[in-house]
């Protein structure tokens, strides 16, 4: 594979898959559930000794498992980030002024195809708000030294701009920050460190996510799942090729849930898989080329 020029689908198309749970571990249950109800405003689902599981009225997007004793520790494979997808820019805006309100350092950026806050858990872990807009952005190109992406109206930006933030906020309808994340928000991507760029790049192709991004140069690599947002799985090697994984004791992901579209293509994909798949009563278990693992299921 070559470093790629990615475009955006006009027609979003039914996507191959979708996520369920990210499933975190913690050094401190209480305190990071505080800050996914207060700081994001996810809805606190159930609660035991052994996990509490946080999300919609309707849906679980992040569950916390207790078991680290130390935060998020550099240099190893793992989460980079997990995003929070809202609905709508009102949505998005909602969750920016409850973080400016509270006071949490956060870093609004403009990525042209996504409107993004980015923050820190507790812990250190890399949490992205996440507003998709696709239809803003023509191409993405990584064929220079320099990456560059092209807005609708051909002008260039480096994907990395400061968001307007006050614009944003001008979508809200009100300023009511007590309001929690409503129906419809998602985990809508996750972002990986790997320990080999091109065999975990090949191991989510196989599942039928689309290439999107291939730039080696940069030590990354994006994949879609055929919709209109070409941004569902990432991986890097930015923490150093032959990155181990995180060790236990730590704060990281324990598992990121994959649902895919019909119980054929889980079929297709647990056939593709070269390592021990594990049955659970939600699915099955796998790990990918960097260990980092997978609860599969099919809608």
């Amino acid at each position: 594979m070559t470093d790629t020029t990615t475009s955006t689908p006009d027609t979003p198309a039914r996507e191959i898959a979708d996520f369920g749970s990210v499933h975190l571990e913690v050094t401190d249950l209480p305190r990071s559930s505080a800050f996914w109800t207060d700081v994001i405003g996810l809805v606190l689902r159930s609660e035991t000794a052994e996990e509490i599981q946080l999300g919609t009225q309707a849906e679980t997007l992040v569950t916390l498992h207790p078991g680290a004793r130390t935060g998020f520790l550099q240099g190893h494979s793992g989460l980079y980030h997990l995003a929070v997808h809202p609905p709508t820019e009102a949505d998005f805006a909602r969750i920016l002024l409850r973080l400016i309100r509270i006071g949490w350092q956060i870093s609004p950026t403009d990525h042209i195809m996504s409107k993004a806050i980015y923050l820190l858990d507790p812990d250190g872990i890399t949490v992205e708000i996440t507003l998709e807009t696709p239809e803003r952005l023509l191409e993405a190109n990584f064929d220079s030294d320099a990456p560059y992406v092209v807005r609708r109206d051909g002008s260039r930006s480096n994907g990395r701009e400061p968001l307007d933030v006050r614009a944003v906020l001008e979508t809200l309808p009100d300023d009511d920050t007590s309001l929690p994340v409503p129906e419809g928000t998602k985990i809508g991507h996750v972002h990986l460190y790997v320990s080999d760029l091109q065999a975990a790049y090949d191991f989510y192709r196989a599942f039928g996510f689309n290439q999107a991004v291939w730039a080696p140069r940069f030590h990354m690599g994006d994949l879609g799942a055929g919709g209109g947002f070409n941004h569902r799985i990432a991986v890097n090697t930015w923490q150093g090729i032959g990155a181990p994984q995180s060790p236990a004791g730590t704060a990281r992901m324990r598992a990121f849930t994959l649902r895919l579209d019909t119980p054929a293509r889980l079929d297709h994909v647990l056939g593709t898989v070269d390592a021990p798949i594990q049955e659970t009563d939600g699915g099955f278990l796998v790990r990918d080329p960097s260990r980092n693992t997978l609860l599969l299921s099919a809608h």
